[in-house]
């Protein structure tokens, strides 16, 4: 008994030993470790502490031996003493302790392995029941081994290592956020502290558990670096959020807050989550083809429109499509529809204006949460009909409605055109109708004014006009109707109707409704006040009745007791008055009356004194601007705030392209931020910015410009590199490959971070990362694994802005020996120079040579949905190869294959797809030779970015002999400098621009090349000055010689040496000499050539080390020419020191034919002589042929008119005074004469017309005119191109101008092609007609009709003669008329009396004789017989009528009237 009470004692002792001797910064953790950091450590122990937890619940062990904690053997054997697990809470930081105790000394990497597999170890613990005996002993032993601890821990406390740790410490840490509800946001920060702590977030004092909810929270830990990413953020979110970091040193947080805001006119309700009751699934949304930044202009039309794909798809549900501008609600109008076609929803602005500009946000609803997207849209300004004029004001709103009353608000426009803006127009329209009323006759300066004048009960729009000093702007868009009306009836009417009323209302007589006068007016204020009006404003009397009331103002000038009502003729209904007119700079006081039909009240109790002043001021110019580089296309513009302004204050932002001085608007409706972004901007361009500030009273001054600003993208952390696998592997290592990020984030990838972690079943381990260093290949050989064991990996980029995320893992692989013969596939696959029709492939060895070293590769192609198939026949041993042959537009993928003695191995890993493009702005090395001889290659590039570097490279290996190339860059040109061409430099040279969409080009030197070259840097270093003419010479006046030359290019250094005949010869006497360095021109000039002077003319130059020479050899024939040409140009010049012929005599012909002698003199006076003569004979004033000389303008002729035999002859001009004498001869016989006439013919010949066709009775007659014609000149008639013989059918001859050819009765055989050759002199000019076809028909047709014509005209009917025209017989008397008549065939005969036929009786006797003669005898003629008669003939061709008048008188009325 005794014996178990010592072993309790020494248990308990045990105990408290075990807790006596830990340090001092142990035990002050222990305060600082609060319960819940307590459980989020125990969290964070993960599979450990659970394993432990089944190892305890699962033991055997009884209870009572339990408390031992010894550790048996498979033996049952006691082993060792256990220390339980989680005894108590200061027990696990004890553990903890020593847990950073073991990183410090064994080692991060040793600790992370060996924990990893330590956890998955399954500890057996049994009990064996012993004796009390050999218990007694164990006790002892374990006295003695409690004294030995104790004794380790005296020394342990001696040698502590607090002076190597230190706390935790926030280096970085997270920032607050604001976000809309529905994004993503992530929490940053980065701690330091050793031992390594360990971290835990908290939301508002909350631990929270990532690992429970991964859906929602993410977090990371990597490289000192956590994060914490809250995901589709909702209201819910809104909190503190802390983090801890926990060390043996202490724990030290760290505070940030996320606010949620969430869009306008919307419900305050929590946001659903993931999965959707109603409908059993979760909605996933996605928004593709999203819009974009836009731009418009005024009266113009805009679509919007994203593809929405929800999924998955549920039968009769579809989301809610939600539009915003500027965070509110858009709903359907006449300016903006909407449409949602199950797929796409799209948002059309109908006809622009300023005020849809903002920021348009598509919001997609569905149960188990919403997307959203976003794209501002810009709208400019409709141009103005007059240079100058404003832009049209904007957002025109009502506010303070009455019933005759209203106040109209706007935004000044951002361009007040070439002047200020001077003032405002308001217009109002009564709806129903198209007539506008201006407002105000004078304009207003602020951008407020109370319209008063209103009818109540009608609903009015309203638009404003700004004015400058070239004229108005166009109107704004016109205000939403509103309506004047009591406020408290609109208010009634927005409630809606009310249940029905069913009480009573009873009148008595205590209670009168009329009669009431109204009391005064109440709470008289002015509500604005501006030195264009001045708005008062008060509340209806409390007494006044069941009628209405009205108001009358009064207002009295301060200093004075008048009072004088403003409104006497209209009485205002509104509690609402605006008063006009007053004086500015003078002071009022105002009061009001109330009236009915009662009578007038009191007044109200007037207001203090007011002086008519601007009230509002104008606001102060913004604070600095600063311009942020952002996209390619846009600039982040921030600015400070302007001090000192009220109500409305809002921005414009001006943008200037440096060094145009022209400064464009980048939003066309103000903003209220301090922050915008600008788009719109031009790529390269650099811009500065400046801002004003806008109130009611109008703009502030410019702020200051910001810094000029480059527009392009600015450098973002790249995307996660692509594609990671193993491409080999061994016993202990593996090679690892990827491919580079798509997004560079805009800067060059400086190199990638490796991750591995190891698999085992369904369990992995945490990511470990692999490498310090940066690697900078996509390819990585990955040492000291562990063999037979699997292993994942991810690879992070890293660029000048950071780290990107990491790789979509890679498939989890096992490490062990690879035994294939054949090599492993090449990696690090990688294209430049992509062209139309070729591209440049490189690639890096395989990691794994098989059994023989690699000795070639082979390279396959393939198009985006052909077969592979290889590029070349024969392997290559160059890790390059050009492939040429490409489709231009066609999409084509690579691989390669290496080969070695075994034979080929796999193929790599497949590259991107590229397109056969050759991108705009793609340049090619040049080769250049400058003028001292220097051979270089030369690389532009107009792409640069930030941080974009050349790199130049031989055979595609980086150079590292600097002795046989020199590389300088300055800006976006790069030039590689061979110090010593030779042989040696032969290969492929290419340059790469980093940093760059692939902007590369190469140059293949050769060694013809470099021989072509070398012969250039040849002709540069000793170069020869080239001519643009070579020497020459030309005859000046009076025979002067000039030699010339001109240089193409030279300095003003260079010199001429002046040579003949190998002699160097000055100027002097006889020579002169001149070289103009302006243009290059040497000269030399000579008065005459000597015989002495046949030889070579030399020019030499020389100009620095360059040397030129040209030369003229003048001997035997060509001397003697010029020397000829030079006495003649002297002789000539001496000729026209008199007068003389500038030209001599010629001749003329005119168009008309008509010949004339002319010749033109020069050097005349009054008293020169001039004399005509012909044939020696001179033609004297009182001749004939005197009539036909004239003189005009220095020119002298001779008319001869039409030539003939008689005017042949020898002409001659004289001319002779004191200075000289000259003469001119002109020889027109014979050959003369003959040249004449052929001048004659040709003008004649190509004045003929065109053939023309004539039909006549007889036949055709083909025809052409001329000018003139006379017997010399020769034609001749072809039918089918033979020459036509002339019969009595067929004629040819002239009349007049007119050359013809008739062809009499004509038949089919006379049709074909005629033609007439007329002689010009030297050959004949044809006129062609082709009668054939229709020509022939119609002329046939023609001739045929008129021959028919002419046989009816020769044989109708006629009479020939034999009647008078009146006949005149006295009553009684008998009357014998004969005429005569032909026709053939023989006319038939009649006669007629007043258009009625005769018959022949007893009166009349007609007769026909002969077939000549008709005949028609009156016997006893009477009064009736009186009238008009006719004698008709009539036959086939013909009618005709032969009228006389017969007259029968009484001779008693002859005798009356001769009485």
């Amino acid at each position: 008994m005794s014996g178990s009470i010592q072993v309790r004692r020494e248990r308990r002792e045990q105990r408290e030993l075990e807790t006596h001797y830990e340090s001092s910064y142990h035990r002050s953790s222990l305060s600082s470790v609060s319960h819940k950091s307590y459980a989020a450590h125990v969290s964070s122990k993960g599979v450990k502490t659970l394993k432990k937890k089944q190892v305890k619940k699962l033991s055997s062990i009884t209870k009572k031996d339990r408390r031992l904690y010894l550790a048996v053997g498979h033996e049952d054997e006691v082993i060792g003493y256990v220390v339980p697990v989680f005894r108590s809470s200061h027990l696990a930081t004890q553990e903890l302790m020593e847990s950073q105790e073991e990183l410090k000394e064994e080692g991060l990497g040793y600790v992370v392995m060996r924990n990893l597999f330590s956890r998955e170890t399954d500890h057996k613990i049994r009990v064996h029941k012993k004796s009390r005996s050999i218990s007694m002993r164990e006790s002892a032993e374990r006295m003695a081994l409690g004294k030995k601890m104790q004794e380790n821990m005296e020394f342990r406390k001696k040698m502590n290592l607090d002076s190597l740790t230190h706390p935790a410490e926030f280096v970085v840490k997270p920032r607050g956020q604001t976000v809309w509800e529905g994004k993503d946001v992530t929490l940053h920060c980065t701690v330091a502290g050793w031992p390594k702590p360990r971290v835990a977030w908290y939301k508002n004092n909350v631990l929270i558990d990532a690992k429970a909810h991964p859906e929602k929270y993410i977090t990371e830990s990597n490289y000192n670096m956590h994060s914490l990413e809250i995901k589709k953020c909702d209201f819910t979110d809104t909190a503190e959020y802390r983090i801890s970091a926990l060390n043996v040193k202490g724990e030290k947080s760290a505070f940030a807050s996320v606010i949620i805001k969430r869009f306008k006119d919307e419900e305050v309700s929590e946001r659903p989550h993931g999965y959707s009751p109603e409908h059993g699934v979760t909605f996933r949304t996605t928004i593709i083809d999203k819009f974009g930044v836009a731009f418009g202009r005024e009266g113009e039309t805009m679509s919007l429109g994203c593809v929405v794909i929800v999924y998955p798809t549920v039968k009769r549900y579809q989301p809610e499509v939600v539009w915003y501008r500027n965070g509110v609600v858009l709903a359907p109008s006449k300016w903006v529809q909407m449409h949602w076609s199950g797929k796409q929803a799209t948002l059309t602005l109908v006809h622009l204006n300023k005020e849809d500009e903002g920021l348009y946000t598509l919001r997609v609803n569905t149960k188990s949460g919403f997307d959203t997207h976003s794209a501002y849209v810009f709208v400019r300004d409709a141009d103005v009909e007059v240079e100058g004029l404003p832009v049209a004001p904007l957002d025109v709103r009502c506010h303070d409605a009455n019933k005759d009353y209203v106040v109209v608000t706007w935004k000044q426009p951002a361009v007040e055109g070439s002047s200020p803006i001077l003032g405002y127009f308001i217009d109002r329209c009564e709806v129903g109708t198209q007539h506008w009323a201006q407002c105000n006759d004078t304009p207003v300066k602020y951008a407020r004014f109370p319209v008063t004048g209103l009818v109540e009960g009608r609903s009015y729009v309203f638009r404003v006009r700004a004015l400058n000093r070239s004229g108005v702007s166009h109107p704004s868009r016109v205000s939403d109707p509103v309506v004047a009306m009591d406020p408290s009836d609109r208010a009634r009417l927005r409630a809606g109707p009310s249940a029905p009323w069913t009480g009573m209302i009873k009148f008595t007589e205590e209670d009168p409704t009329v009669g009431v006068v109204p009391g005064p007016p109440s709470d008289l204020a002015v509500a604005e006040a501006t030195k264009s009006y001045v708005v008062l404003g008060w509340n209806p009397p409390v007494q006044r009745g069941h009628e209405g009331v009205v108001y009358y103002v009064e207002k009295c000038m301060v200093g004075t007791d008048t009072w004088q009502r403003v409104n006497t003729g209209m009485p205002v209904k509104s509690p609402r008055f605006a008063l006009f007119d007053l004086a500015e700079g003078k002071s009022y006081s105002f009061r009001v009356r109330s009236c009915n039909s009662a009578g007038v009240s009191e007044p109200s109790q007037e207001t203090k004194s007011i002086t008519v002043a601007d009230r509002l001021d104008l606001p102060s110019a913004p604070g600095p601007v600063v311009a942020i580089r952002n996209t390619a296309s846009s600039v982040v513009v921030t600015y400070g705030a302007s001090k000192e302004a009220q109500t409305l204050l809002r921005y414009y932002i001006e943008a200037s392209v440096v060094g145009s001085e022209v400064w464009v608007p980048c939003n066309n409706k103000p903003v209220k931020g301090t922050r915008f972004e600008c788009h719109g901007l031009n790529e390269g361009d650099k811009y500065v910015f400046r801002v004003k500030a806008v109130n009611s009273a109008g703009y502030s001054t410019y702020s200051g410009d910001s810094e000029a600003c480059l527009v392009k993208a600015c450098i973002t952390v790249p995307s996660p590199p692509l594609t990671v696998t193993m491409v080999e592997r061994v016993r202990d290592c593996m090679v690892v490959s990827w491919r580079a990020p798509a997004n560079t984030g805009g800067a060059d990838i400086r190199g990638y971070y490796l991750d591995y972690r190891t698999v085992k079943g369904s369990i992995k381990s945490q990511w470990r990362e692999i490498n310090v260093k940066i690697i900078t290949g996509t390819t990585y050989k990955v040492e000291n694994l562990k063999e037979n064991t699997l292993y994942e990996f991810q690879v992070r980029a890293v660029n000048q802005a950071g780290i990107s995320e990491g790789s979509v893992p890679s498939a989890a692989t096992e490490c062990k020996e690879w035994t294939v013969a054949v090599p492993g596939p090449p990696h690090g696959l990688r294209v430049q120079e992509v062209r139309k029709d070729s591209v440049v492939l490189l690639w890096e060895p395989p990691t794994f040579d098989g059994r023989g070293a690699v000795t070639g590769y082979y390279v396959d192609i393939k198009e985006e949905k052909g077969r592979w198939r290889g590029v070349q026949d024969r392997s290559t041993k160059q890790t390059f190869m050009k492939i040429t042959g490409l489709k231009e537009g066609k999409s084509y993928m690579l691989r390669v294959h290496a080969k070695n003695v075994v034979g080929v191995g796999g193929p790599s890993k497949t590259s991107d797809p590229i397109v056969a493009q050759t991108r705009p702005g793609t340049n090619e090395i040049v080769v250049d030779v400058d003028d001292n001889g220097v051979i270089s290659l030369i690389f532009e590039c107009s792409q640069m970015a930030q941080g974009s570097q050349f790199v130049w490279s031989k055979d595609y290996k980086a150079l590292t002999d600097t002795s046989r190339l020199t590389v300088q860059t300055v800006g976006g040109k790069s030039r590689a400098i061979f110090n010593d061409p030779s042989l040696e430099d032969l290969g492929t040279y290419s340059c790469f621009v980093t940093n760059t969409d692939g902007v590369s080009a190469s140059y293949t030197l050769t060694e013809e090349g470099l021989k072509r070259l070398l012969e250039i840097s040849h002709e540069h270093q000793y170069p020869i000055i080239p001519f643009k003419s070579e020497m020459a010479v030309e005859l000046q006046e009076k025979g002067r010689v000039r030699f010339w030359a001109q240089v193409a290019k030279f300095t003003s250094n260079c010199q001429v040496q002046y040579i003949f005949n190998d002699n160097i010869i000055t100027q002097g006497k006889k020579y002169t000499m001149n070289f103009d360095k302006s243009t290059g021109i040497i000269e030399m000039f000579m008065d005459s050539l000597e015989v002495t002077d046949e030889g070579t003319f030399t020019f030499n130059l020389v100009d620095g080390k360059g040397t030129g020479r040209t030369s003229l050899v003048l001997i035997e024939e060509e001397f003697a020419e010029i020397q000829k040409k030079s006495e003649f140009e002297r002789a000539e010049w001496v000729r026209r020191q008199g007068p003389h012929f500038v030209e001599y005599l010629s001749f003329e012909v005119t168009p008309e034919c008509n010949v004339y002698l002319k010749c033109k003199v020069g050097n005349m006076k009054t008293d020169t002589e001039i004399s005509w003569l012909k044939d020696g004979i001179e033609i004297a004033e009182d001749d004939e042929d005197a009539k036909k000389i004239g003189i005009a303008a220095g020119v002298l002729s001779f008319n001869i008119g039409k030539l003939s035999k008689k005017d042949a002859g020898v002409y001659e001009v004289t001319l002779w005074d004191e200075r000289g004498k000259d003469k001119t001869m002109l020889n027109l016989t014979e050959a003369g004469y003959q040249a004449v006439l052929s001048e004659m013919f040709r003008v004649i010949a190509n004045s003929a017309t065109e053939l023309k066709v004539e039909s006549t009775e007889h036949g055709i007659i083909l025809s052409t005119n001329v000018v003139h014609y006379f017997d010399e000149l020769r034609v001749g008639w072809l039918h089918k191109e033979s020459k036509i013989s002339y019969s009595d059918r067929v004629q040819c001859g002239v009349t007049g101008e007119q050359l013809w050819l008739k062809i009499k009765e004509p038949t089919n055989k006379d049709k074909g092609k005629y033609s007439i050759d007329i002689f010009d002199g030297k050959a004949n000019v044809k006129k062609v007609l082709d009668l054939t076809g229709k020509i022939w028909e119609e002329a046939f047709e023609e001739f045929q009709r008129l021959k028919a014509a002419a046989i009816a005209e020769r044989n109708r009917a006629r009479v020939v003669g034999g009647l008078p025209d009146v006949v005149t017989i006295q009553e009684g008397k008998s009357l014998n008329l004969t005429g005569n008549v032909w026709g053939d065939p023989v006319p038939e005969v009649s006669w007629v009396k007043n258009d009625k036929q005769l018959v022949s009786d007893d009166h009349y006797t007609l007769k026909f004789e002969h077939g000549k003669f008709a005949s028609m005898t009156i016997a006893a003629v009477t009064a009736t017989d009186s009238g008009k008669y006719a004698l008709v003939v009539k036959n086939k061709y013909g009618t005709e009528a032969g009228e006389f008048t017969v007259s029968v008188y009484f001779p008693e009325d002859e005798a009356e009237k001769k009485e």
